[in-house]
């Protein structure tokens, strides 16, 4: 994983929001409030995570590529980074 303990506080950081966001759209659902109001924030929960997403890749690109991680992984081929990459998109 990520081994730059600011990154992971950043990310920490971005999923909790994330998850209080997620939380206020299920009350806003139970409460009946207006379709308008809960995409919104159903889009902000989404940007959330994807932003996490990123900043997990970009931290861990260098470790991804060149294999130095704690568990002393292999470098990831082209393919593999291709794949991670699209998977958020």
């Amino acid at each position: 994983m990520i081994n730059d303990e600011d990154a992971i506080a950043a990310v920490l950081n971005r999923l909790r929001r994330a998850q209080g966001q997620l939380a206020g759209v299920i009350s806003m659902i139970e409460q009946g409030r207006d379709c308008k109001d809960v995409v919104t924030q159903l889009a902000a929960v989404s940007r959330a995570l994807d932003r996490a997403g990123f900043k997990i890749v970009a931290t861990g690109l260098r470790e991804c590529i060149t294999g130095d991680d704690a568990k002393g992984a292999p470098p990831m081929t082209e393919a593999e980074l291709e794949k991670l990459f699209l998977a958020l998109a």
